[in-house]
Parts: structure tokens; sequence; C-alpha cells
């Protein structure tokens, strides 16, 4: 693997970009999770947090990396116990030239947060190749946001989240026979007819949520392939 650096050039920067094996295979357009495990899960301790340990792990067994974060947060941040910290400071230590062994697999992260403190009121519809290849390092994350950008995210106080509940639901009835955002469509749709907040607190009655899903898989996903 090579890893070239951040050249900048006046205004522009050439952005970095890692070597990968690339064998061709008949399932080119699936993440192979040939592996002897599916995945690596991660739960992060913010007040012991370590930039230096996390990024070194050998992950060269595991076939994905994925991490759900349940906290408060704002636009671009996550709170913790202590703080908080920006998520890019966090997904970035999983990019290719920083966490080797996982380049080229699938880094999915599911971020129950609040990402601002605008409400949504709704509104009614009508209802009428060969040898090795280069990849950007930034490439095989997947971000699924449980709001769009600015917005509250929802709970039900007995229930839970209702962006984490639904991903289960949805996992849990499409997740062998269908790929991960074809899945993530449908917690789409779960999450924006099938929930509405119900609160005696002014202005939070009747409010709605949308999941927001930012992709930049080369591949498609199944967990049970």
């Amino acid at each position: 693997m090579v890893c070239l650096p951040l050249r900048a050039e006046g205004s522009l920067s050439t952005p970095v970009a890692m070597d990968v094996d690339a064998k061709p295979h008949l399932r080119s357009f699936r993440y192979s999770l040939n592996f002897p495990s599916k995945g690596q899960c991660i739960i992060i301790n913010n007040k012991n947090f370590d930039r230096g340990t996390v990024s070194k792990e050998d992950h060269s067994s595991s076939a994905s990396f994925v991490c759900v974060l349940l906290s408060h947060g704002d636009e671009g941040m996550i709170f913790g116990t202590d703080g908080s910290i920006q998520l890019h400071d966090l997904t970035s230590l999983f990019r290719g030239d920083r966490c080797k062994s996982l380049a080229g697999k699938p880094k999915l992260f599911f971020i129950q947060a609040c990402r601002g403190t605008e409400l949504d009121p709704g509104i009614e519809e009508d209802s009428g190749n060969d040898g090795t290849t280069k990849i950007p390092v930034e490439a095989d994350f997947l971000y699924a946001y449980s709001t769009a950008p600015g917005y509250y995210s929802w709970r039900n106080t007995m229930t839970g989240s209702w962006f984490i509940q639904s991903v289960c639901d949805m996992i849990n009835a499409y997740g062998k026979e269908l790929e991960l955002q074809h899945i993530l469509v449908r917690v789409n749709h779960k999450v924006a007819a099938e929930f509405e907040s119900i609160s005696n607190s002014p202005g939070f009655h009747a409010k709605k949520q949308i999941p927001c899903i930012v992709s930049m898989l080369r591949k498609e996903m199944y967990f049970f392939p």
C-alpha cells in the first residue's frame, strides 16, 4: 500500500489516495465477507479516548467495521460525558491511510444524535480489474444519521430512538435479502411514515423526522451474502 501526502497548490489541494489489491472476481460489485469475522464493533469512551491506539488496531481478520453512536449532539459533533468531539475527528481515524487494515472494507457509522434545534412540522402530501487499483482514502464509508442536518432527533421514553429501533426492525425483516442501502431507504420510510412526536411542551407536538444517509461505498453491502 502507498500513502501519498497532501499537496497544496494555490487554493486547491491534491487529495490523498491509497493503493489496494484488486483481484477480479464474479461478485466484484459486492463487498467480500469472506473473513474470519464479518465485522468489528467498537465502544468509544471519550473520557479515555486515545487517538494513537484506535487507528493502529489490526482489523485484518474483519470484513467490515460498524460503529453505533447514541448520544446528544449538534451539527457535526457528538457529546460525551466530559465534552464534545467533532464527528469528523472521530471517523477520520478509520480512513484508508490511517487504518490500513480497513482499506477497501466497508466502514459503517450509525449516529443517533441531534444535528441542531430545528423541528420538522411535516406537511400533507397529495396521495393521488487486474493488479492493483487506487482508491480514495475516504472511500468505503457510510454515515447513517438519525436526522437531517440542523434538525432535532427524537426518541420515545419507552421504546427508545425512532431511528435505531427502525434500523433494527428493517435489518431483522430484510437483512437476508436486501442490500444495505435498500434497507436504509426502508428505514427512512418507516421513520417518516410511522412516527410523530407527542408532547405537552409548546412547539414540540406533532413533529416529524427523516434520517439522512451519506454514502461513499463503492460496492453493495449484504450482511448475509
